[in-house]
């Protein structure tokens, strides 16, 4: 079982998984560039998702460090942001195992690795 969830609203999707796992990349590498290289894909496509979230939810997600050249780090929002959708993704995966194998006459098992169990998130 693989789910694929996201926050979509009339103007586009504004949130899902690849742009938590951004936001979460950024966090780690205080980059962009990095975070976009660590997901294989290009800097210009990351900051494309992040400024349309941003758009869409009309809140800032990332802000640079310091001077220009400094990096990146997440705002209180993006923070907060990422940190529900992670825990939301979660319980909901766990939810629809438990349905599927109760609901379907074969063994249904999660995908090898969910999506979310290698991410690091800092401590609350």
């Amino acid at each position: 079982m693989r789910l694929h969830l996201w926050i979509e609203t009339a103007e586009g999707l504004c949130f899902g998984l690849g742009r938590a796992m951004l936001l979460a990349k950024i966090d780690e590498h205080g980059s962009l560039k990095r975070a976009a290289e660590d997901l294989n894909m290009s800097y210009r496509a990351a900051w494309g998702k992040i400024k349309k979230s941003e758009e869409i939810l009309k809140v800032k997600l990332v802000a640079q460090k310091g001077g220009k050249n400094e990096g990146y780090q997440l705002t209180d929002s993006g923070r907060a942001l990422m940190e529900s959708y992670f825990v939301w993704f979660q319980e909901v995966e766990r939810e629809a195992l438990k349905r599927a194998k109760e609901l379907f006459p074969w063994n249904v098992k999660c995908h090898d690795r969910s999506p979310v169990e290698d991410l690091v998130l800092p401590a609350k």
